[in-house]
């Protein structure tokens, strides 16, 4: 006899416990095989990423459509058990109207939480103001409400990656979007113990989300120490994987050997895994 799906509604239950208390690690599948295969692992959520999901398109970050990227995250929630967070980049719209239509799709696909940047694209300005930002996360707000509120939302302040790095700016952007109506706080590209423990301090009670996509010495004991509720890895899996392919494809290429599969999984273990269960 089949085992009955997990629910949406004890999905998003069980995303909401884990940000009450405690640290745990939110690894980022970019596809159905690696995202069942993590889950295979024991994590307790999953999200997904942009750049992951880009480059398996053979596309470049931020370059997926919506229709796109809704079709994904419905194929990965109802392929998994465990709660999902979508990288929901921008909310794919300039003005908050756009933003809460298309949170209100992406809630749709079943997603335990979403989070919304407030980057624009633009090089040339590439921090939408705060005023607009704020109401790009309210409009958020008042879509996930409109469905039901279960949804978790995540107020992404994205400075560190696009060369804004003054801190105090990004603990204003964060607690801004927390009083907007964010339930979780994302900082990229912070890295320092010092740096993490000011914002951690400056946005409690509201959980802060580390990510980790580079070979760091801290250890996840070290990170929840410092109050992280959560910590993703953005594209890092997705680049490790990629790693791995290039290496071995260059190595054939343009030496016409095979030592590059040294490392390969196992096939058996692959098909094991993903085999049917009568």
């Amino acid at each position: 006899m089949a085992t009955p799906r997990v629910s949406i509604a004890d999905k998003r239950r069980t995303f909401r416990e884990l940000h009450a208390s405690g640290c745990f690690v939110i690894p980022n599948p970019w596809d159905v095989g690696s995202a069942r295969y993590l889950q295979s692992l024991g994590f307790k959520a999953l999200a997904t990423t942009s750049s992951g999901f880009a480059w398996s398109r053979g596309h470049a970050d931020n370059e997926v459509s919506l229709d796109t990227v809704l079709a994904h995250l419905a194929e990965l929630v109802a392929v998994t058990d465990v709660p999902l967070n979508a990288d929901f980049e921008s909310g794919f719209a300039q003005d908050a109207a756009g933003v809460a239509t298309n949170v209100r799709r992406a809630v749709e696909t079943g997603v335990a939480g979403l989070s919304i940047e407030d980057s624009t694209g633009d090089k040339d300005a590439p921090l939408f103001d705060i005023d607009v930002a704020v109401e790009r996360i309210g409009a958020a707000r008042d879509a996930i409400d409109r469905a039901g509120g279960d949804t978790l939302l995540v107020g992404r302040a994205e400075g560190f990656l696009v060369g804004r790095t003054n801190l105090d700016e990004a603990i204003a952007r964060l607690k801004a979007y927390a009083n907007a109506g964010a339930d979780c706080l994302y900082a990229p590209g912070l890295r320092t113990p010092e740096q993490i423990s000011k914002v951690v301090d400056a946005i409690a009670p509201k959980p802060f989300n580390l990510l980790v996509g580079w070979a760091s010495e801290l250890t996840l004991s070290e990170i929840a120490a410092l109050g992280v509720r959560r910590v993703s890895v953005g594209g890092a899996l997705a680049r490790t994987a990629w790693g791995g392919f290039v290496r071995a494809a260059k190595t054939l290429a343009d030496q016409g050997t095979f030592g590059g599969f040294a490392d390969a999984a196992s096939g058996n273990d692959l098909n094991g895994l993903f085999r049917a269960k009568s």
